[in-house]
């Protein structure tokens, strides 16, 4: 069987990381990326020797490009042409101009990011929770990053033991490593509740009533969420523990490891030696499950710039048809992306 050619739309943070995602699947191929200017994230990429081809999108200067070395190997609609479908990490509200003047008219599927409001995509689209929904859909879009964690855990719980009702605290990171556009603060705020991650985790999974809090906190490594879940029966420590040491991408974590917060995972990564420290998986506290009369609660770290890459491989996967199940699919992306080989080591976590 040929190949899936894939094609990323934006090489900022998440489309770094969508196109070393691709890379990685042995069943697809990356065609190549399209950016419009000389950034640092471009730089690096030709610095490394320039392993994926680049593009141009429109409005770009390409005597840019030819002053550094840079090479162009054409156009976004050659990129285009040439995929069969396309992974859009452009700034918001650009993936909605490039499905109607672009992709709708070339005929070619398209995954957008959590930045584009839920009326871009036919289906929004979570690996776990709905694989089945996107399979052979042209247009899906995927959760943001804090709603991916949320509902893998959520889900998890849910498929084992049936949750009814979730109340979720949000300390979210206010802004990515590097980004200097949100200012140095000295100060925490607070948004209007209900958080949307609450309204997109009743989107995907309706049969759950969610709601809650978010904090702006001035950090940038990792959000990290609460949450306080009802289940249709009461749900143990136990139980709930059993259930998460068996999810391929949910990483269990305890203190006594050393892992004492949101750095302490973003510093494991790069003890492991992941390109960019990356952590495709949730950490999850074991030391912070308790029960609560008949409800069960838990903390999580979000690592924010790549936890929506296997999701998004699972889009692909059921885009193009390529898996029929939320099993086969995820297993998939998992065997590629090497998740779930610290469980296999036997290592607890």
């Amino acid at each position: 069987m040929a190949k899936v050619r894939v094609g990323v739309a934006g090489y900022g943070t998440i489309g770094q990381r969508l196109a070393d995602g691709v890379a990685k699947q042995g069943d697809m191929e990356l065609v190549g990326i399209a950016d419009m200017a000389p950034t640092l994230a471009i730089r690096a990429l030709y610095e490394k020797g320039m392993p994926y081809n680049l593009y141009l999108v429109d409005g770009a200067d390409k005597s840019k490009f030819d002053e550094l070395g840079i090479p162009v190997a054409g156009n976004f609609m050659d990129l285009v042409n040439n995929v069969d479908i396309m992974l859009d990490s452009s700034p918001a509200g650009i993936g909605l101009k490039n499905k109607v003047n672009i992709y709708e008219k070339a005929g070619v599927k398209a995954i957008f990011q959590g930045g584009e409001k839920n009326e871009v995509a036919d289906v929004f689209f979570h690996g776990y929770a709905n694989f089945e929904k996107g399979v052979d859909k042209n247009y899906l879009k995927l959760t943001s990053c804090n709603t991916t964690g949320l509902i893998r855990t959520v889900d998890c719980l849910d498929r084992a033991y049936g949750i009814e009702k979730v109340a979720i605290t949000i300390i979210r990171r206010v802004a990515d490593p590097g980004d200097y556009n949100r200012g140095l603060t000295n100060a925490l705020m607070m948004e209007k509740a209900p958080t949307h991650q609450a309204v997109d985790l009743m989107t995907i999974m309706p049969h759950i009533n969610a709601t809650g809090i978010l904090v702006h906190t001035p950090v940038t490594h990792g959000h990290i969420i609460t949450v306080l879940a009802h289940g249709k029966q009461k749900i143990t420590k136990e139980m709930a523990l059993e259930a998460f040491k068996k999810h391929p991408r949910i990483r269990m974590l305890r203190m006594a490891d050393g892992f004492m917060g949101n750095a302490s995972y973003f510093k494991y990564g790069r003890d492991l030696g992941h390109v960019r420290g990356d952590m495709y998986e949730v950490g999850l506290w074991e030391d912070s499950i308790v029960e609560s009369g008949d409800d069960i609660m838990y903390a999580l770290v979000i690592p924010q710039e790549a936890v929506t890459i296997p999701e998004t491989m699972d889009g692909i996967r059921a885009a193009m048809h390529m898996q029929e199940t939320r099993e086969e699919g995820t297993a998939e992306t998992n065997k590629y992306l090497g998740i779930g080989a610290c469980k296999d080591l036997g290592l607890g976590f």
